[in-house]
């Protein structure tokens, strides 16, 4: 057992020294100036650059709707799936796993082809201006389903984890027999068992959705990644302050992430 525990935590110093020395060679990077000693003038310049605010909170809001949306589509597709359909198991599992083999350049290329031919052929129709709305820079909702799509294969395996664990057919028929709805069974009944599944999911989808570039720029939007990358061409030193910050910035709103779940369950309990 000594043996056992003396090579978990060599492999998870290992682990940490391969994280974290390149991140600390980064900040000392940022902050020691040659002649001018330690300063944080690259981190008040990414504050002051133009587009950080926005950028980072149309980040946030595309991140919100695509957790909702995903988790709102997955939750009851996968309960239903468990409760009435176990064969099918792995056929929704293949169609889940998709985008992990679909190169995003070829996503963005249907993206873009459907985009190109709605207009040309339906610009005499009421869905003419669904188009015209789901293109809308202030906030893309043509970026959400995207993001729904590339989010599926991480929702997948962790709502799948959180299911076998639980014995969903007796909480169900437990709460159905008390008198509850199909809906109610759900939300009250799966749902609290479920929290720590569907916490792994909003995890994976917020840092897809604050780390994804490609599918951003080639639509032409500008979210947090892509203005990361706009920004930081012209200097060494800001660039990599940039690419720490926003290091910094996902970490940070993934601990907030965990800290509401970690409050919900000492609710629960209570």
């Amino acid at each position: 057992m000594a043996r056992l525990n003396l090579w978990r935590w060599g492999v998870f110093g290992l682990a940490g020294l391969y994280f974290l020395v390149p991140l600390a060679a980064s900040v000392v990077f940022t902050v020691d100036v040659p002649g001018q000693g330690l300063t944080v003038d690259a981190y008040t310049q990414i504050v002051g650059t133009g587009g950080f605010g926005s950028s980072l909170l149309l980040s946030l809001e595309l991140a919100l709707a695509t957790i909702a949306v995903v988790l709102l589509l997955m939750v009851p597709a996968m309960v239903a799936l468990r409760l009435g359909a176990p064969k099918l198991r792995p056929v929704v599992e293949v169609v889940c796993s998709l985008p992990l083999v679909v190169p995003p350049i070829a996503f963005v290329a249907g993206i873009v082809t459907v985009l190109k031919w709605g207009p040309e052929h339906l610009s005499r129709t009421p869905l003419f201006q669904t188009f015209v709305a789901i293109q809308n820079p202030d906030f893309p909702v043509v970026l959400v389903l995207a993001y729904v799509v590339m989010a599926l294969p991480f929702v997948y395996r962790a709502l799948d984890a959180g299911l076998r664990a639980i014995d969903v057919p007796t909480l169900v028929e437990a709460a159905r027999s008390c008198g509850a709805s199909w809906p109610q069974a759900l939300v009250q009944a799966v749902l609290p068992n479920l929290r720590g599944a569907l916490l792994n999911a909003s995890f994976l989808t917020l840092a897809l959705v604050l780390g994804e570039f490609t599918v951003a720029q080639l639509l032409g939007f500008r979210p947090f990644a892509v203005w990361i990358v706009n920004v930081s061409g012209s200097q060494a030193q800001l660039s990599v302050a940039v690419s720490v910050m926003s290091l910094l910035v996902t970490w940070l709103l993934l601990l907030v992430l965990a800290g509401f779940g970690g409050r919900s369950r000492t609710t629960s309990r209570g």
